[in-house]
């Protein structure tokens, strides 16, 4: 067999590499492709993390729907025998909520950390990381610590109502709920939103409880002393209202056609 041979003057083919300039601009423009995109990124990611926040607000909001219900509410703890069939505490349902006090539902007789190995994490912002932990035989307001990772805030004035009395002074009268009495609210009212446990933490606040003043002229809630909403997604604070809906506000509760002032 004849054996090929080059042909007079061919060289073998090189490849050419890059050089310095064209690798300088590569760089240049990846790196200004990276700060277009990674922004956007970063805001599709927070707005899935909100998409979830609400999620799990629509969900605590449906499970007080129920809870409410004189039909079809199941076990209200003590509130049963101690208030009768159609009336309960604010409190409670958020104790059947994180399994605490009466409704504990943990192995520890004692305590538990949440989240747990079996990815338990009840009430929980997906913007928030750190753990919480709940002690047996003590009610919401003291169970659950530290109260800097505490998620989610409940409407104070269902829990605790600024009055004032003949006699010309205020006080904060408890609140037995009834689903009669939240009905004629007529659903705009919030229930529960994104709350900043740790700003609750520096004013000795229990962070499960929370009211704007609201036009308040008593000594309690005129002050914004309970109020400390989170702007965790993008600057806004995530809500569910007392007829099952998600919204959200961002700077003041203006922004909102909601009745922040209603008190049973």
């Amino acid at each position: 067999m004849k054996r090929g041979r080059d042909k007079p003057g061919s060289t073998p083919a090189t490849r050419r590499g890059f050089t310095l300039l064209e690798l300088l601009v590569s760089i240049a423009i990846i790196g200004v492709l990276l700060s277009v995109l990674l922004p956007a990124l970063s805001r599709s990611i927070g707005a899935a993390r909100g998409f979830r926040c609400q999620a799990s607000l629509r969900s605590i909001a449906f499970d007080f729907s129920v809870f409410s219900d004189d039909q079809l509410h199941g076990d209200r703890g003590n509130d049963g025998p101690e208030l009768g069939p159609r009336r309960f505490r604010l409190e409670t349902f958020q104790e059947s909520q994180y399994g605490i006090d009466e409704f504990w539902r943990w192995d520890s007789p004692t305590s538990h950390t949440l989240p747990d190995a079996a990815k338990n994490d009840p009430m929980r912002c997906s913007e928030m990381k750190g753990p919480i932990t709940l002690t047996n035989n003590l009610p919401c307001t003291t169970a659950i610590e530290p109260a800097r990772n505490v998620s989610f805030g409940f409407n104070m004035r269902l829990h605790r109502a600024e009055v004032l009395l003949p006699n010309g002074q205020w006080r904060l009268n408890p609140v037995i709920l009834t689903r009669s009495a939240l009905d004629r609210a007529g659903g705009r009212v919030p229930l529960v939103w994104d709350i900043d446990g740790r700003l609750a933490e520096q004013r000795s606040a229990t962070p499960i409880f929370s009211a704007p003043a609201a036009g308040s002229l008593g000594p309690y809630y005129s002050g914004d002393d309970f109020w400390f909403p989170a702007r965790r997604h993008n600057g806004a604070v995530n809500a569910a209202l007392l007829d099952g809906s998600v919204g959200t506000f961002n700077r003041s509760i203006d922004e909102t056609t909601w009745n922040w002032s209603f008190q049973p």
